[in-house]
């Protein structure tokens, strides 16, 4: 067989799309939990947000449960409302909801100048970490068993 390489350095969305869903495909065919998770309502969103009395958000925390795992996808706060109990609030009322939506552990990421001391006050561990990504900081992944909260 012939091929030919073509080198791009500019976006390329269609080409994107097109490894996206090969490899959606692939993971289909060779894992249960994956085609499991592309059916309809199988990724159950939670999103917990906080806004002001004219409706503005100030903050919130999304994520998904899947797999019988939450991941959270996004927490933050505007600096108005930080450091008065509603990080812990949130989290614990997320985690609350996946566990009656089916989950029993929660995986989120995070960097060293965000919030791992936050996440591990509240049982949060660290399974990965990845130095100098980006330069001068650390990336850490996070997992935690759910149990009743």
């Amino acid at each position: 067989m012939n091929y030919h390489l073509e080198v791009s350095l500019e976006e390329n969305n269609e080409f994107a799309a097109f490894l996206g869903s090969q490899i959606r495909e692939f993971n289909n065919e060779n894992s249960l939990h994956h085609k499991e998770s592309r059916k309809k309502g199988a990724v159950q969103p939670i999103h917990i947000m906080v806004s002001d009395e004219n409706k503005k958000w100030l903050g919130g925390i999304s994520g998904r449960v899947y797999w019988n795992w939450l991941e959270i996808d996004h927490f933050w706060f505007s600096e108005q409302i930080r450091s008065k109990g509603l990080g812990q609030t949130l989290l614990k009322r997320t985690e609350e909801i996946a566990l009656e939506k089916g989950a029993v552990k929660a995986l989120l990421t995070t960097f060293d100048f965000q919030a791992r001391t936050f996440y591990e006050k509240y049982g949060y561990t660290v399974v990965g970490k990845i130095e100098d990504y980006p330069p001068g900081s650390t990336f850490f992944t996070m997992v935690k068993p759910l149990k009743e909260v």
